[in-house]
């Protein structure tokens, strides 16, 4: 495994991976819903790049940018036991130089849900995946579906800007008793922790409802919100019902929707979601 910073590195190392080659983009603090989606780029590709880039401009006022979890020895002895070829850890000197003036940003998407709560957190994000994009030249870029919307944002910038690259998406992975796995769990104390498992009730209390013949998609959210609603420790920041790609809220659910949530446990904000099959 080889381990680049520089840019001028890092296309040395490119340059000598056979194809197809595919990325993985991460913020590091790996935990086991990472390993899976490596593991899925071994699958379908001869080399898999990972980075590891904690980016500054996707963080709001006030966000946990400082406090983020990190630990990259522990992050580079998980890549390589797992077999990964190159590894990408640029500074935010290198991402964003001085006198840096160039942000991608996708309009309708990134609206409902986390960006009404999180203004500029997508352009952060398009901007930082481009920039990604740009240097790696993955054939294969593969995502956590534990970030939904991020998902769905990250589609529709390599369509638009004609990537041509294939998005791989990797369903969540949870612990035992339904918690997504993420790197914030880390700021949960125990009975946070128990908590937390409220969302995990929520969306499965909500197909339960789907599966038994419940289409109102107000009906829907209202058994989530209801649900966390039973957790003294939790609060709602918001509950969706969305078209699975458009991400706009539902009347009547006729076709794949998403149900997704963000819920503060304490204070730690923590989102989850599920896809409703017709």
């Amino acid at each position: 495994m080889k381990t680049v910073t520089t840019l001028e590195e890092l296309f040395q190392a490119r340059s000598e991976l056979p194809s197809p080659v595919g990325l993985v983009p991460t913020m590091g603090f790996l935990h086991e819903g990472h390993l899976i989606l490596m593991r899925q780029a071994k699958q379908t590709c001869a080399s898999v790049v990972v980075s590891i880039f904690v980016n500054p401009t996707q963080f709001g006022p006030g966000e946990d940018l400082e406090s983020y979890p990190r630990d990259i020895e522990h992050d580079l002895a998980l890549l390589e036991h797992l077999g990964v070829d190159l590894v990408w850890l640029p500074t935010p000197e290198v991402m964003y130089p001085p006198n840096y003036q160039t942000w991608v940003e996708v309009s309708d998407v990134t609206q409902p849900l986390e960006g009404s709560f999180r203004p500029g957190h997508f352009r952060g994000v398009t901007t930082v995946v481009s920039k990604l994009f740009n240097a790696v030249r993955p054939d294969v870029a593969v995502f956590g579906q534990k970030d939904a919307q991020q998902v769905a944002v990250v589609k529709q910038m390599t369509r638009d800007l004609s990537y041509p690259i294939k998005i791989d998406v990797v369903p969540i992975v949870r612990e035992g008793d339904g918690l997504a796995l993420s790197s914030r769990n880390t700021y949960l104390k125990k009975p946070q922790r128990k908590a937390a498992t409220v969302l995990y009730k929520s969306l499965r209390k909500a197909e339960a409802a789907y599966l038994e013949g419940e289409r109102r998609a107000d009906a829907i959210r209202r058994i989530m919100t209801d649900t966390i609603a039973e957790e003294p420790l939790a609060s709602v920041q918001y509950v969706s019902c969305a078209d699975l790609d458009t991400l706009q809220e539902l009347e009547m659910i006729t076709s794949k929707a998403l149900l997704s949530m963000a819920v503060y446990v304490g204070q730690t904000r923590l989102i989850d979601n599920w896809i409703l099959q017709p």
